[in-house]
């Protein structure tokens, strides 16, 4: 890795330098590249030990201390654990990231450096029309082999058109904060991103999510992959009572109670669900809960 620091801020090129496992390519041309890390499963158990007091090795083991952490939600020993991630990633995946607040950041910046004609183009199998029932999200059918193509021409052609004004504007002197202005979000950027293990497993809860968007997924997944090599028993703590949780509200415990109590009550109708407190929204996500709940 070269690295070359402009009035403060990074720029980072990959190169076969890089240790192999330490770097995993994202989307189409991005990647997450681990830069650093700090403590292990050992630092968050000695974290916790110190609280405890002296003489509790006796009484737990690390890895069934780590899991009670997780379980009862003591998250302080897990924020003495840290990671820095190099990643490279559009600009729209950026802007959702960086919603998450409790990282240090430094990004790539267009002020003091010329922006690199990179910009993220999805694969076939993700150009997909709106979703009818999410607001946010894609539906689950694709378009048809020429309308996938034709949509994909249609980014391409506008982040070539848009890039070529962005370099003839550099060709006038244009400054460069503003000859910036007119790229579009599909352009990538990189940015250094630390974070401690306890905010980082709450990122990674959200975005690994089936219902994140796929392309910050991708990310996610791949910073998982890296977590997982270095902190095991904490990552198999986080994917057994957070990742791979269920989560009832109140008026689903209600339900649950009333399911419980009466032996003739195997199927909860609309009217049943709604006496406990719940909206047809609810009442979905209920159902979907109860059928992960079955053997």
């Amino acid at each position: 890795m070269t690295e070359t620091a402009t009035n403060g801020n990074v720029s980072a090129e990959p190169t076969t330098t890089i240790p192999e496992g330490k770097v995993i390519p994202c989307l189409d041309k991005g990647f997450v590249r681990l830069v650093d890390s700090m403590g292990s499963d050992a630092a968050i158990v000695q974290a916790a030990r110190v609280s405890y007091g002296v003489g509790t090795k006796k009484v737990s083991e690390d890895r069934g201390l780590i899991r009670y952490l997780m379980r009862h939600a003591h998250t302080t020993p897990f924020e003495m654990v840290e990671f820095k991630f190099h990643v490279k990633l559009p600009i729209f995946v950026a802007r959702q990231w960086i919603r998450h607040r409790t990282a240090n950041v430094n990004e790539y910046s267009g002020r003091y450096s010329v922006m690199q004609e990179e910009f993220y183009v999805p694969e076939a199998f993700q150009v997909r029309p709106q979703s009818l029932s999410n607001k946010q999200g894609r539906a689950d059918e694709t378009f048809s082999a020429a309308e996938s193509n034709e949509i994909i021409g249609l980014l391409q052609h506008g982040q070539e058109r848009a890039y070529d004004d962005y370099e003839l504007l550099l060709e006038k002197n244009f400054a460069r904060e503003l000859a910036r202005i007119n790229l579009p979000v599909s352009q990538y950027t990189e940015w250094y991103w630390k974070i401690d293990l306890h905010n980082l497993f709450h990122f990674l809860r959200l975005r690994m999510d089936a219902h994140a968007q796929y392309e910050i997924r991708v990310y996610a997944d791949a910073m998982a992959q890296i977590v997982r090599e270095i902190v095991p028993m904490a990552y198999q703590a986080f994917e057994d009572y957070s990742l791979n949780a269920v989560r009832l509200t109140a008026p689903e415990l209600q339900a649950m109670k009333r399911l419980l109590a009466n032996t003739d009550a195997g199927i909860l109708t609309d009217e049943t669900l709604a006496e406990s407190g719940l909206s047809k929204r609810e009442m979905e996500e209920f159902r979907v809960k109860l059928r992960q709940m079955q053997p």
